[in-house]
């Protein structure tokens, strides 16, 4: 039992270090937009610690969200915010599972590059439309008579760039329209929609989405206008930039590491196979494997088989 246990480990050993290897040359090709999209968070809780300076308490606006869903309370409010964290970790343990798991469909940094690319923007039009239109916040210490609604005015530059993490993130004011828990939420289980294997789990991230949304509104978190116009907010956005990005490349079939081809490489790859099957050459036989992966999308475990089977009839 010992030497089993001993001889798995060694193999799980021996593939984090490949893998790591792997990610460390990825991520010297493309840590600057890794940094970028980092950099790009702080300037986001910049700009919604700015426009907390700007909020002026007032009457909660009439919202059919606050008609429909019964107030939770401050005493619950942390139940959205446990499952906005649930969300959040589980993803990153996803995107990092290339390390332990055999079954490899992903590169981190790569993933990453796109998850950040997605928030950024739609981060940016976030920032863009809460300083168009200061709104007064429906959270419990954003209304009138809060010792927090308003923020004293800054004694130093240093006291605005601090941004006061992380009771300045949690305890924002005017940064409403539209939610950055929404963002994240959406960016995440549509990048998993795309990348991940589980059935079962995208349908279970979709669900966690609008119960995420419901939670929201029913803890007066936010208004209705900024849970919905971040659904369609982040889908277009993802739709559009997943169009612009370079595609994964594919590792289902276990082949080394391949970045993703320029329009122009696959024009003249395309150019050359063409050459040889005229000529009467053959194409190399590794072109001609199994692909598994449909339009730049991992087929589900169920679609897999099916395409086993598939393949064995003959069809």
């Amino acid at each position: 039992m010992s030497l089993y246990i001993g001889r798995e480990a060694s193999k799980l050993w021996k593939r984090i270090c490949a893998e790591t290897t792997t990610e460390i040359n990825l991520l010297a090709d493309n840590w600057k937009y890794i940094l970028g999209g980092l950099i790009f968070q702080y300037i986001h809780g910049l700009a919604a610690r700015g426009v907390h300076y700007l909020h002026r308490p007032g009457p909660i606006l009439q919202d059919v969200g606050f008609f429909l869903l019964p107030e939770l309370g401050q005493d619950k409010a942390y139940i959205s915010e446990t499952l906005f964290t649930t969300v959040f970790l589980s993803f990153v343990v996803w995107t990092f599972h290339p390390f332990i798991l055999k079954s490899k469909k992903i590169y981190t940094v790569l993933v990453w590059c796109r998850v950040l690319a997605f928030l950024v923007a739609s981060q940016f039009l976030r920032i863009i439309t809460f300083y168009s239109t200061q709104l007064p916040g429906p959270n419990y210490h954003c209304r009138e008579g809060s010792k927090l609604a308003r923020l004293p005015h800054p004694q130093s530059l240093f006291e605005v760039l601090l941004i006061n993490f992380p009771r300045g993130i949690t305890h924002g004011c005017g940064d409403l329209i539209f939610s950055s828990h929404m963002i994240f939420t959406l960016v995440f289980v549509l990048t998993y929609q795309k990348y991940g294997t589980k059935r079962c789990i995208k349908q279970l991230g979709w669900l966690i989405a609008v119960v995420l949304s419901l939670l929201i509104i029913a803890s007066r978190k936010h208004y209705t206008v900024d849970v919905v116009v971040a659904w369609y907010t982040v889908n277009l956005v993802v739709f559009f930039l997943d169009k612009k990005l370079p595609e994964l490349p594919d590792r289902t079939g276990g082949a080394s590491l391949l970045l993703p081809l320029s329009n122009k490489d696959k024009d003249s790859k395309t150019r050359e196979e063409n050459h040889k099957l005229l000529n009467g050459n053959s194409v190399d036989p590794a072109d001609w494997r199994q692909r598994t992966q449909v339009n730049g999308k991992i087929l589900d475990d169920a679609n897999l088989v099916h395409a086993d089977a598939t393949s064995m009839n003959g069809a």
